[in-house]
């Protein structure tokens, strides 16, 4: 049978966190970066240029009596293509590494936040009825914080660690 140890209140005051504190306090000390910030308002203004861009092949593929899903799918493949070239001269500028791991990656984190985009459409339109434009509008929105953060942790990550 074992031994039961106990530890004191200053030793175990004094214990050394643990690495999911490390890890919060290190999220923190880099949320509060400046440098963050401009990133993410870059981000934003790429984001806002595929969202347009989205928006006006998903029109007027509408227009042209394509099937909302399917014209879902041509928007994201444009915007993909406008949204890489952008990330990649722009907001991630800094992000050193292969062009082509870099656009691997962000091929992952796109199609994977299209996937959601795609389903939430899919309730939208099927489930509620909400009109086919507002309903890929909001499902983008949607998604675009779970992008941003995948991108910038993984896609454009600026170090192996």
């Amino acid at each position: 049978m074992g031994s039961i140890t106990t530890v004191s209140e200053p030793e175990r005051l004094s214990a050394a966190p643990t690495p999911a504190a490390g890890s919060l306090a290190a999220l923190v000390r880099e949320v509060r970066r400046g440098s963050h910030w401009a990133q993410s308002m870059r981000f934003g203004a790429v984001g806002a240029s595929g969202y347009f861009v989205n928006l006006a092949v998903y029109w007027l593929a509408l227009n042209a009596k394509v099937e909302y899903r399917a014209a879902a799918v041509a928007a994201f493949a444009i915007a993909l293509v406008n949204n890489f070239a952008w990330n990649r001269l722009w907001t991630f500028r800094d992000s050193p590494g292969p062009v082509g791991g870099q656009a691997f990656r962000f091929v992952v984190v796109s199609t994977a936040s299209f996937l959601l985009a795609l389903a939430l459409l899919s309730v939208l339109v099927r489930d509620t009825g909400a009109p086919k434009l507002l309903a890929q509008a909001a499902a983008i929105v949607a998604v675009t914080p779970v992008s941003f953060l995948a991108n910038k942790l993984w896609s454009f990550r600026t170090s192996r660690a």
